[in-house]
């Protein structure tokens, strides 16, 4: 039995995972500053991280749920024996997690985007070799978390370096068929998984985004050229659903799509798979792709995926 320790534990992706995740079979604690409702009270914000350290003893696993993005937690996890999840999306957190040398095993890429994109595109690589374009949809009218709509509202106006170019976040965009969505135009952003796909599989890949709100989509397309914009207001209600859709794009049109509802339960569905990987790898960097593919994702229970894969 694996006890887990979920930082973020009581938020919006970290109560699915931590609910998940018993479902499974592990012990799941949840960890955050709420004593109420935290089974283990930390404060990531202490700059000893003094109370992170203490939650660490008997945990098998730490799974970072928080959006707190210090390469330390997991420094300080794998020091104390534990393996460590991060689902972050933020390219140069990424890379300060690639530079560390654990000695327990440290696994990136997970949840939708990257995680399930990392998954498709691989898929789509290994059917047709050759650049990828991959799509992210989400939903507009769902509640994500704090740290999640940050993180959007952070890239606009922002550049990024791709494939030798500067790229504008919100900018630069191309034209895809999603399936219930019709033909939409997607918008480059600083997604983590095309820089480690274009390294791992050795060809050019690129991430697009788009809401299911075409008004709100556009909307951040404009902000990214408005000096200020990434300190528009946040809490906007706009008008969207709750379903969300990534899809890999080969360069011969070969695709490959997941679908579903609640881009957190979605997040934790892939977070929860993660966790059973992560103890069975050497130490080092880790990325979900390079132990997982999509034959190994759990079906019927909230990933719709487009062709059924039979079992392994």
């Amino acid at each position: 039995m694996t006890t887990v320790l979920v930082l973020g534990g009581y938020g919006a992706v970290g109560r699915h995972l931590v609910a998940r995740l018993w479902q499974d079979g592990h012990v799941a604690l949840t960890a955050g500053r709420d004593a109420a409702r935290a089974d283990r009270p930390i404060d990531l914000a202490q700059p000893d991280l003094r109370s992170y350290l203490s939650a660490l003893v008997g945990i098998d696993v730490v799974v970072n749920a928080s959006g707190k993005e210090d390469p330390r937690l997991a420094e300080l996890a794998t020091a104390q024996g534990a393996a460590f999840v991060d689902i972050t999306a933020t390219t140069s957190y990424v890379t300060a997690l690639e530079r560390l040398d654990p000695p327990r095993p440290v696994l990136l890429s997970v949840g939708l985007a990257p995680g399930l994109t990392n998954l498709l595109a691989a898929a789509v690589h290994r059917a047709a070799p050759g650049p990828i374009d991959v799509a992210v949809l989400l939903g507009a009218g769902e509640r994500h978390g704090p740290a999640a709509t940050e993180w959007t509202y952070r890239l606009l106006g922002r550049r990024f370096h791709h494939d030798g170019a500067a790229v504008r976040n919100f900018a630069g965009s191309r034209r895809f068929d999603l399936p219930g969505h019709g033909r939409r135009r997607l918008y480059r952003l600083d997604f983590s998984d095309q820089h480690t796909l274009t390294r791992d599989l050795g060809v050019r890949t690129r991430t697009y985004f788009g809401l299911d709100s075409r008004s709100a989509t556009a909307a951040l397309a404009a902000l990214t050229w408005v000096p200020g914009g990434s300190h528009a207001p946040r809490g906007l209600r706009v008008p969207g659903g709750d379903h969300w859709l990534v899809l890999a794009r080969g360069h011969d049109g070969t695709t490959r799509w997941a679908r579903g509802r609640d881009q957190s339960r979605g997040t934790a569905i892939i977070a929860a798979a993660a966790v059973g990987l992560v103890t069975g790898l050497p130490p080092g960097t880790h990325h979900l792709h390079n132990g997982l593919d999509l034959r190994d994702l759990p079906t019927g229970q909230g990933i719709e995926l487009d062709t059924p894969l039979p079992a392994r």
